[in-house]
């Protein structure tokens, strides 16, 4: 069952941001009362989803009005949600018997067979890599799509990965219609895509993961290392707190149980130390790093500890671009993407791959926050993929044009 392991009945629970002091409170309240935050939030314009659990429901609440700020019940109950998303997914599956792989969820073995399966089918663009394996054996699997073979250094590279969050199940399905569209599906129109950049798509960044939230907990974020050392009944750690900048300083928890916990030192994590490999092994050319995650309509650039790049106008500018192409393909009820320094818009977070990458020397590293539709927050219903993969892809296709462009300036 996909709510397995959940226990007692949380709930998630609307917070109405009124300011910066408000998101303080609750990145305190995080790590203090071992939130699962869904949805951060913006102040006066998006409010925050939080999931309580039972044993810290009564204090949470009683912090929130001892700040003066307003709350209501979002969902309560997260185990009834999770079951029927569960009955809903499996309802759908029957009625889109054999459908293409990236218009549903996958397993991680049928997304290793649609890799090798192209790889062979295409092998004059499509190579299929192996950047080691992850923390349970199974090999991380990318694709690098090249007319030249990655020989040419006047191409710069486009590198996407997808699931560093395991729950976040809509974004894998956007990184395999990116590979679809670049190698399957090349329109006359996309074809400088190909012509003019190499591309590097990691569809699954935790494939450990991405595992347990299909068949123990639906709502796993974390890896699934395991050290009893640390704690002789919790797994993981985020993997997006992992990365060796500004290390376990902000928004984590020492708590091994937490969901933002960092890991014991930075690397720790085998899979987010063949993603700092991956990126060094083609830094000289690699002009986009894009790290996508799920939800809340965001594109969002470092750095994490209230400074900026020195090509923040540049930065903003790439991340603007591609939230307006998204705008222009959404759905007229869905909200607009919000653009800007993820300290800023939404939160600061330490060890992120985000940060990791442009300190580096990669010129554009974004953080692209997938759109949410009708409160389904996580468990987005397959009937949206199609929608959010064919916008997001026109702000790839965006951003990849655009770092053509500034790559060909420099040399």
């Amino acid at each position: 069952m996909l709510a397995k392991a959940h226990g007692k009945i949380s709930t998630v629970h609307g917070v109405v941001l009124r300011n910066l002091d408000d998101i303080k409170l609750i990145r305190e309240l995080e790590s203090d009362l071992d939130l699962d935050i869904w949805r951060a939030g913006l102040p006066g314009v998006k409010d925050a989803y939080i999931m309580v659990r039972p044993q810290f429901k009564e204090k949470f609440l009683e912090r929130l009005d001892e700040a003066g700020i307003q709350h209501y019940v979002h969902n309560k109950d997260v185990v009834r949600a999770l079951d029927d998303f569960e009955a809903r997914f499996n309802q759908w599956k029957l009625r889109r018997n054999n459908d293409a792989i990236y218009n549903t969820y996958p397993r991680y073995g049928e997304i290793e067979a649609y890799l090798d399966r192209l790889g062979r089918e295409y092998p004059n663009i499509v190579t299929v890599v192996n950047a080691g394996n992850s923390y349970e054996g199974r090999p991380m699997k990318y694709v690098k799509i090249s007319t030249t073979n990655f020989e040419d250094s006047t191409k710069p590279i486009y590198f996407m990965d997808a699931a560093m969050h395991s729950r976040e199940w809509v974004t894998p399905p956007v990184a395999l219609y990116t590979i679809h569209r670049l190698v399957e599906d090349l329109r006359a129109e996309d074809r400088d895509l190909l012509e003019n950049i190499d591309w590097v798509i990691m569809p699954v960044f935790n494939p450990d993961g991405w595992e347990f939230s299909h068949v123990e907990n639906r709502m796993w974020r974390r890896s699934r290392s395991f050290n009893a050392s640390i704690s002789p009944i919790c797994y993981g750690a985020d993997l997006n707190r992992n990365f060796d900048i500004f290390f376990g300083t902000f928004s984590v928890s020492s708590n091994p149980c937490s969901d933002i916990y960092p890991g014991p030192f930075a690397f720790s994590e085998v899979e987010s130390r063949n993603v700092r490999d991956m990126l060094y092994l083609h830094l000289d050319r690699i002009q986009i790093y894009m790290n996508m995650h799920s939800y809340g309509n965001f594109i969002l650039y470092g750095f994490d500890n209230n400074t900026l790049p020195h090509n923040v106008a540049q930065l903003h500018y790439v991340a603007a671009a591609m939230g307006a192409h998204i705008d222009a393909r959404k759905m007229a009820d869905a909200p607009y993407y919000a653009v800007g320094n993820s300290n800023y818009v939404l939160y600061g977070a330490s060890g992120t791959s985000q940060d990791y990458a442009q300190a580096i020397g990669v010129p554009f590293a974004i953080t692209l926050e997938l759109p949410e539709f009708d409160g389904y927050n996580f468990l987005v219903p397959p009937e949206y993929i199609e929608q959010i993969n064919t916008e997001t892809y026109a702000g790839i296709a965006e951003t990849a044009r655009l770092s053509y462009l500034f790559y060909r300036d420099r040399l």
